[in-house]
């Protein structure tokens, strides 16, 4: 398993903007698409976007689709999730996950995570 930890979580009023990083242990960073999910107070974890292993291919939840892009710098094997326009329903624990290894984008869409990291969390003020 990938080792993952995130970064750039905090606290922003509403329509702000906030950087999240992910960073991953491991030589075969490259190998894994990578995602990210978050999860609200009381609320189950919930899909908000993931890359494929090139970074050409991405998929985003429809709550976000259009104010947040996701990316991946495979030398530095990191991800990013830049978030624009954020809303007070954009709060929650955003955790960072990596597929099976050699698995699709769209499969880590669809729950197929072999890694999670610990969180950061991200809270919009209104």
């Amino acid at each position: 398993q990938v080792q993952l930890v995130e970064s750039g979580g905090g606290s922003v009023q509403a329509g702000g903007s906030l950087r999240l990083s992910c960073a991953a242990s491991g030589r075969t960073f490259s190998s894994y698409a990578m995602g990210w999910f978050r999860q609200a107070p009381g609320k189950e974890r919930e899909f908000v976007a993931a890359v494929s292993w090139s970074g050409a291919i991405t998929y985003y939840a429809d709550s976000v689709k259009g104010r947040f892009t996701i990316s991946r710098d495979n030398a530095k094997n990191t991800v990013y999730l830049q978030m624009n326009s954020l809303k007070p329903e954009d709060a929650a624990v955003y955790h960072c996950a990596a597929s099976i290894p050699n698995d699709s984008s769209r499969s880590l869409r669809e729950g197929g995570v072999d890694s999670w990291g610990q969180g950061t969390q991200v809270t919009v003020s209104s």
